[in-house]
């Protein structure tokens, strides 16, 4: 029998815990834990795997779209400085403080400039090769 395919990404809202990370997704009564992002995106599409065996439809980690908090991935991913970023894309350091620490909420467009800037720096960084 041939599988379906999910006609839309599965939105799926990750939370920094103290063992790793958790995740839900927001349709759907699916939740799941991993010790890395890795193993999380793995989990998830297990858990929605089986959560969507019956009716047949497939999930890979292509059709999961997960979202993390603003202020949990900079609390996580603390090599990304704050201020560097914000030079990067042309913010003002001390509104994307703001938006680090939860004192205010991006907008849409505002959210989109930051994930940007972090997608190219993660771009630059995984296209260099190290030497001694």
């Amino acid at each position: 029998m041939v599988k379906s395919i999910l006609k839309k990404k599965v939105s799926v809202k990750v939370e920094k815990t103290k063992t790793g990370f958790s995740a839900y997704a927001v349709d759907y009564p699916v939740f799941t834990t991993g010790k890395t992002m890795s193993d999380l995106s793995k989990n998830i599409v297990e858990a929605l795997n089986l959560y969507f065996e019956d009716d047949e439809i497939e999930v890979a980690e292509k059709d999961i779209k997960l979202e993390i908090e603003l202020k949990q991935f900079f609390q996580f991913y603390r090599v990304i400085n704050a201020k560097f970023l914000a030079d990067r894309i042309a913010m003002n350091p001390t509104l994307l403080s703001h938006y680090v620490q939860g004192r205010k909420k991006p907008s849409i467009v505002q959210t989109e400039k930051i994930m940007k800037g972090i997608r190219e720096i993660g771009k630059e960084l995984s296209e260099l090769n190290l030497y001694s």
